[in-house]
């Protein structure tokens, strides 16, 4: 769903043109479609390495960037004085917050059982065999 969000915002973004795209803030253009361009990259990598299972550990860095991207619209949207926005932008980078850090958590977990050290469900050891 999170990814829906930010492939929705970063596409209107691309696809609309700049006079329609105007906030509270003015911003530059070619600024506007950058941040555009790195919300729709953000969602791709929100979703495809775990759906591909290639390179799982680029979901993780995919919704730190787009918390980024919330942090500066939080920023952007408390000056101009939209405090709904404001609470909309906060909410949706906590989201992506939690899917970055319950990512890394993952990939944490999954190194050390690779290494060799095996847990069970939740984080608890495998029942003694014999």
């Amino acid at each position: 769903m999170l990814a829906a969000v930010f492939l929705f915002a970063g596409g209107m973004k691309l696809v609309l043109p700049l006079e329609k795209l105007a906030g509270p803030v003015t911003l530059p253009g070619p600024f506007l479609r950058f941040i555009g361009a790195c919300e729709v990259l953000g969602a791709l990598g929100l979703i495809l390495p775990g759906l591909l299972r290639i390179r799982p550990g680029l979901t993780p860095l995919a919704a730190l960037g787009l918390v980024i991207i919330m942090i500066g619209a939080t920023v952007i949207t408390l000056v101009a004085g939209e405090i709904v926005a404001a609470l909309i932008s906060l909410i949706v980078g906590i989201l992506a917050a939690f899917v970055a850090y319950g990512h890394w958590r993952g990939a944490a977990s999954r190194s050390i059982s690779a290494a060799g050290t095996q847990s069970g469900p939740l984080g608890t050891p495998p029942p003694a065999l014999g």
